[in-house]
């Protein structure tokens, strides 16, 4: 139990040092798979060496020095049954470790659809897709039960074969045996005793036999935890971080390129700007220019390719990753809320917040309302997800959990996208004064909510193709002017 806490701590710790392209790589349902299914067949077969493994080595040795004291000559057919017993096993273990390989990752893939199904049980719903779903995991489950069936024939032979040697051996022990009884080169007592070491010696394979049909699942296992554990992050502190000379929150890109691993060609290449404290950059573009990734790359959730970001002059790639992650808030477009209360979930910004701090950072956040109405106001229960509110409140209290934290720089990547024009206007207005000496940066679909902004950017293709005000970027940026065209009439835009 110790060891199994043991794997299970320093998976998940490894995990949680992962940057978001090794999370990539093994993926959620994977990772969850090898934390529990993975660690547990391991375990198994550690209780099972520790009372097998240890007992049936040292009854099957003592079993050979009895029989060899009995007679040697005899004993000469331990040196046949043993090796013929264990090339059967090896052939076996051998032939199913592959299949063991792939079952591993074949239960990775019904997780995989399991958790795709109660994630996106409102879309198939919607879309009348519950019998594809059904079976798409059937596809799966079938497939995972036909490898296990391949695996359970092939162990359903061994016993078989293994007890034919068994009772093989000891008809060919007692023809041989009667035989040296007869010449008088033995006494029957030993034949007796002897086929009584030689019953112990193959029933001590036999127990290890038992164990060895769970090694080789328990060996893919181990591998693949293995994988995880020698996977070192792509993002990781600094051997000696930069002692900071400002704490005002000013982050400048240099000529930012980025690429995601394996990529041809980079998502970011040239990005150029800096957002000032107390002032509200903003970064528009239409879909897949790279406004997302932009931010991703300020609290290291990727490094960046090529170029430099600095925060307060300082590379990111300098600075401590506490200290880095201490100084933003970030709130992202699917806004993401733990299982508790609404209060629990606020605290999660600062463990210390008083309870004026969460109504405060509720009023700003236009969410105070409606915790309010909630029978156990600040003790509402919030389940996994946030699946217990809508959308808009989701995105809202997600804010006041970056305003509990006070941070120097704000990062909202399209946060208020699920909110109505009049809560956004509001929520937008309060922010103003609660952020005024911070460093904002918003990412946007809907141009009213950064008309305002000091500075825009305007992405297209990965580049920054026009950086101003609202009023200058509609004289001199043609894709900007296209896109408050295509949201706003030329009445509104006037």
């Amino acid at each position: 139990m110790a060891f199994g806490r043991d794997v299970r701590s320093a998976l998940f710790r490894r995990v949680q040092s992962f940057a978001q392209t090794e999370l990539n790589v093994f993926g959620a349902a994977s990772v969850i798979t090898r934390n529990t299914n993975d660690v547990q067949q391991v375990q198994m077969v550690l209780v099972m060496m520790l009372n097998v493994m240890i007992m049936a080595p040292i009854t099957m040795i003592g079993g050979i020095i009895m029989a060899i004291r009995q007679d040697v000559a005899l004993s000469s057919m331990i040196a046949v049954i043993i090796p013929l017993m264990a090339v059967i096993i090896g052939l076996m273990l051998k032939a199913a470790l592959p299949l063991f390989q792939s079952m591993q990752a074949k239960i990775d893939r019904v997780n995989q659809v399991m958790r795709e199904k109660l994630s996106g049980v409102r879309v198939i719903r919607a879309f009348v897709r519950t019998d594809f779903e059904e079976r798409r995991f059937d596809e799966a489950n079938r497939d995972l039960t036909d490898t296990q069936l391949k695996i359970n024939r092939m162990f359903a032979l061994m016993l078989p074969l293994l007890m034919a040697i068994f009772n093989f051996s000891s008809v060919a022990i007692i023809w041989f045996g009667a035989g040296r009884v007869d010449s008088g080169a033995m006494p029957i007592g030993n034949l007796t005793a002897f086929l009584a070491y030689i019953m112990q010696i193959l029933m001590s394979v036999m127990m290890a036999v038992v164990m060895f049909v769970m090694v080789p699942r328990a060996a893919a296992s181990a591998t693949r935890i293995k994988e995880v554990l020698d996977t070192l992050s792509s993002v990781n502190d600094p051997e000696e971080p930069t002692a900071e000379s400002g704490l005002s929150g000013q982050i400048e890109f240099r000529d930012v390129e980025f690429r995601y691993p394996g990529a041809e060609e980079p998502v970011l290449c040239g990005v150029s700007f800096t957002a000032y404290p107390g002032e509200t950059t903003a970064i528009v573009g239409s879909t897949g220019s790279g406004k997302s990734t932009l931010i991703n790359l300020i609290p290291r959730l990727y490094d960046v390719t090529g170029g430099s970001i600095l925060v307060d002059g300082v590379d990111v790639r300098q600075m401590s990753l506490s200290r880095l992650w201490g100084r933003i808030g970030f709130i992202q477009q699917r806004a993401f809320l733990f299982s508790g209360t609404v209060a629990s979930n606020l605290s999660y910004g600062k463990e210390d917040a008083s309870e004026k701090d969460l109504w405060h950072a509720l009023s700003v956040a236009q969410a105070r309302e409606f915790v309010a109405e909630m029978p156990e106001g600040l003790e509402a229960t919030i389940s996994q997800g946030g699946a217990s509110v809508s959308g808009g409140q989701r995105q809202r209290l997600a804010i006041a959990r970056a305003l509990i934290k006070r941070p120097e720089v704000y990062v909202f990547d399209d946060s208020f996208s699920a909110l109505d024009f009049k809560t956004d206007s509001k929520l937008r207005a309060a922010l103003k004064h609660e952020t005024a000496e911070a460093t904002v940066i918003i990412v946007a679909q809907r141009v009213s909510t950064i008309m305002d902004a000091d500075r825009i950017i305007v992405m297209d293709g990965g580049r920054v193709v026009g950086l101003g005000r609202h009023s200058e970027l509609m004289d001199e940026c043609e894709t900007y002017r296209e896109i408050v065209f295509s949201q706003l009439s030329a009445e509104e835009v006037a």
